[in-house]
């Protein structure tokens, strides 16, 4: 079986939404590898499979009794009971729980934006996300020992920065950031502590390279219309110029979830490699 070394999380059952893209995938990956218990989520089953035949691959057939795959809707309350309540069944508790799904929405200047796709985005990852953290801190509280019980809630840059032509997606991740705040006040009397990562300029693979591509065609006046300067462009402001890494946004999402940072709630962790300092949420 392979493992990463890292026993911070040996035994401790974690739930991870959008478990099948990048971040889900990679985050299954680390967590499988450090021997905790992965209950990953997602609407789509296709990756999904793809997600479990990655880790199976990666840490061994041996992993498959300490990952339980369930498909999710996460902007629905029943459909997130049913699963949070089936991870219980099979192990036991929820520990640890990476709120992570999410849907970028469409890249277009506000005037042209769709109310439509505006009011999707916030049902996705404003909506979907509290009733996701919701459920599975219902689950903690009943633990014998809720001490050692984290989220980590994925916001982004965009809610920080306020990023062009990405006015519903932004200001998702800005409503996600004060969730986590007002939430983190209310679970500490329960010893859950809520906290958020927020990534920018990742790459690279065909997500960076296709918003790339949107951004260049949005017609914004803040993006040239080539992606390979619109690309270049976004690297040259990040101070430590180049990009960051998806493996370096599961190790900041795995310090939050640590006891290493059991005195740390509701708070923001930033991973843009200096991109945005300075900037308050």
């Amino acid at each position: 079986m392979s493992n990463n070394g890292d026993t911070r999380f040996q035994g401790k059952t974690i739930v991870i939404t959008g478990a099948g893209g990048n971040f889900g995938r990679e985050g299954c990956l680390y967590f499988a590898k450090s021997g905790a218990k992965i209950a990953a989520l997602d609407k789509n089953p296709t990756t999904l499979q793809e997600t479990l035949e990655e880790v199976r691959k990666e840490v061994g057939e041996a992993c498959s009794d300490n990952i339980l795959t369930l498909e999710c809707d996460v902007t629905s309350v029943e459909s997130v009971a049913t699963v949070m309540q089936q991870v219980v069944d099979k192990f036991g508790s929820i520990d640890l729980l990476w709120n992570n799904a999410g849907y970028q929405g469409k890249i277009q200047p506000t005037l042209e934006y769709d109310p439509a796709d505006f009011a999707l985005v916030m049902n996705i990852n404003v909506t979907g996300m509290f009733i996701v953290l919701q459920a599975a801190a219902k689950h903690m509280k009943d633990n014998e020992s809720s001490s050692g019980t984290s989220i980590v809630n994925t916001a982004s840059v965009a809610g920080l920065r306020g990023t062009p032509a990405m006015v519903a997606y932004a200001s998702s991740k800005a409503a996600v950031l004060a969730m986590t705040v007002s939430t983190s006040k209310d679970l500490a009397p329960y010893g859950i502590r809520v906290n958020a990562v927020s990534p920018a300029l990742i790459g690279p693979g065909f997500m960076w390279t296709r918003q790339n591509e949107l951004h260049a065609a949005s017609g914004s006046p803040y993006f040239a219309t080539d992606p390979d300067v619109v690309a270049k462009n976004k690297v040259n402001s990040v101070p430590m110029k180049r990009l960051g890494s998806v493996t370096e946004v599961v190790k900041s999402v795995a310090f939050l979830l640590s006891d290493e940072a059991s005195y740390t709630t509701g708070t923001n962790l930033v991973i843009d490699g200096g991109m945005s300092a300075g900037i308050k949420a």
